[in-house]
């Protein structure tokens, strides 16, 4: 039987927003324990909440020797890396905001955390990030912002944080193919779907538990564990 680690953010932690709650919890059917139920599969997820690459890396860097455990690491990364500072867009829309790890940087870093896993002997499998719903996202991160200035940023285009998202996927994909890594694209399983909104939470961004249901079916029938 395949075992399976997880490096990554919220998005593969299961992180989802309550609404009746009003905050983010962790949810009970999240991805990996459906998948693990599933296929028996042994799974360890060092997901964090809010993890950038560049947090990915330190984490990395402290299970290294566990890692070695295990037969696949999965791969998760990009979701906070292309975010942006939307408190100081709101006060200052003209001026350039650079993301909280750049296109350059993420793909190098990337790369490192990839050959880090290699080196433990355990096979990394990289993972897109699910679509984001850009008109509930931009509601979400505009929130007691001025929704004006915010729009003056974006050029008049709520859909460009849906491209800006998009080229970290395209990054991912990139990385995989260079590097001859599987890559589980799960942005295409939702994109497929048309509309994909209800398979996200009220952020636009993260999968609510009908999108993991989704994510753990996909990769089950990818990684191909049972």
């Amino acid at each position: 039987m395949k075992s399976i680690c997880i490096l990554g953010d919220s998005v593969v932690k299961g992180v989802v927003f309550d609404e009746e709650k009003g905050r983010y919890v962790f949810s009970r059917n999240s991805f990996d324990k459906l998948l693990s139920e599933k296929t028996g599969a042994v799974i360890k997820n060092w997901a964090k909440f809010g993890c950038t690459i560049e947090k990915g890396i330190e984490i990395l860097k402290k299970k290294k020797e566990l890692i070695s455990n295990y037969d696949i690491c999965l791969i998760e990364f990009g979701g906070n890396d292309c975010d942006l500072n939307w408190q100081e867009i709101s006060k200052n829309p003209h001026k350039e905001h650079l993301a909280n790890v750049p296109l350059e940087r993420f793909k190098k870093e990337y790369i490192e955390v990839i050959e880090g896993v290699e080196e433990t002997g355990s096979h990394p499998v990289l993972m897109t990030l699910p679509p984001l719903d850009s008109k509930r996202f931009f509601n979400w991160i505009a929130k007691g912002l001025s929704k004006e200035n915010i729009m003056t940023y974006l050029n008049m285009d709520v859909e460009s944080i849906y491209r800006w998202h998009k080229n970290y996927n395209r990054v991912v994909k990139e990385i995989a193919m260079e590097e001859n890594l599987p890559v589980l694209d799960i942005n295409e399983a939702f994109s497929n779907l048309g509309d994909y909104s209800s398979y996200l939470c009220l952020d636009g961004m993260h999968p609510n538990e009908k999108g993991h249901r989704l994510i753990a079916e996909f990769c089950n029938s990818k990684l191909k564990l049972n």
